[in-house]
């Protein structure tokens, strides 16, 4: 079943959008020319990562790509970095990094066969994609143009709502601890890769997707916050290190060593759905999730410009000119 949790913050995010929709409805979306003021930010995020893989999870079979198999222990916090580029009213791209750390461990679900297969892990996660950004709701207005005490106008505005997809490419390195120390388990091909009957060697650089939906406030003119979501689909199954079958120990104890021996196949029962050529994990692509905190700073319009003249270095106001 899913969490009490989880369906408490579904319900939060979506009641949150419908409010923040209402909200911004109420105003013109990008009239005059008030979006241009805002075509090139910069942005950095602090928030919290979740793998959604073989490992760990919910208390049911798992999969690679709901969000009801999600793992709160395992949560791990991440950061980003981007840059945006504005060119319509609509629509935007960002660049993106995103850094992190992922982590996975049977040992948080009660599912019977993955809890007794007692496998773990966690990997640094380095993203750097490209999105394409589509503005489906905003708020965006010019304020006064000069900060003179006592003049009345309209406040600066700068609040959207905007859904993203994309593409990028991701490095990562599973790592089991063993024996008090972390381990890579690539090398040690726990699946049998790259040995006779096993399947092939994996990389640890795949490409990714992500999808999701972001929200922002603006402070002023020259700054903001926000919340973006996302889901980013991969194109690997060893994310974890886990996938297909188990294979033969004796073999894994010849060519690679007691590690290998042992973090292929750790179960409680060893001899319970975890022998040679049983289920070790499913073959559908992993995910990991992203929930970050963001803060925007606006390189397009400055709020001040230097300028020298007779009398010396001043401040003059920035004047928008439409």
């Amino acid at each position: 079943m899913i969490k009490t949790t989880t369906i408490k913050a579904t319900s939060l995010l979506v009641g949150s959008l419908l409010s923040i929709s209402s909200a911004i409805s109420q105003s013109n979306f990008n009239t005059q020319r008030n979006w241009s003021m805002s075509k090139k930010e910069i942005s950095i995020g602090f928030g919290g990562t979740n793998f959604l893989g073989d490992l760990g999870g919910a208390n049911q079979i798992g999969t690679d790509y709901s969000i009801k198999d999600w793992d709160f222990p395992s949560v791990s916090l991440g950061g980003s970095i981007a840059y945006r580029y504005r060119w319509h009213p609509y629509y935007s791209t960002s660049t993106v990094l995103n850094i992190g750390m992922v982590r996975g461990n049977d040992a948080n679900t009660e599912e019977f066969a993955r809890n007794n297969r007692n496998l773990h892990f966690r990997s640094p996660v380095i993203n750097l994609s490209q999105r394409f950004e589509l503005i489906i709701l905003a708020n965006e207005k010019v304020g006064r143009r000069y900060n003179i005490p006592g003049l009345k106008g309209f406040k600066d505005k700068n609040d959207q709502i905007y859904l993203f997809t994309g593409a990028g490419v991701m490095y990562y390195n599973p790592k089991a601890n063993y024996q008090g120390s972390w381990v890579e388990l690539q090398p040690l091909s726990t699946g049998g890769q790259g040995l006779p009957g096993g399947p092939e060697d994996y990389s640890r650089v795949t490409a990714t997707i992500p999808f999701g939906v972001g929200m922002r406030f603006g402070i002023n003119r020259m700054w903001r916050v926000g919340l973006e979501f996302t889901y980013v689909k991969t194109f690997s199954d060893y994310i974890d290190d886990v996938s297909g079958t188990y294979y033969d120990r004796d073999i894994l104890l010849t060519q690679y060593g007691q590690e290998s021996y042992f973090l292929s196949n750790p179960g409680l029962n060893p001899f319970l759905h975890t022998d040679e050529g049983a289920l070790r994990g499913d073959k559908e692509r992993d995910a990991i999730f992203y929930a970050n905190l963001t803060i925007i700073r606006n390189l397009t319009a400055s709020s001040s410009t230097r300028y020298k003249g007779k009398f010396g270095s001043r401040k003059k106001s920035y004047i928008n000119k439409f």
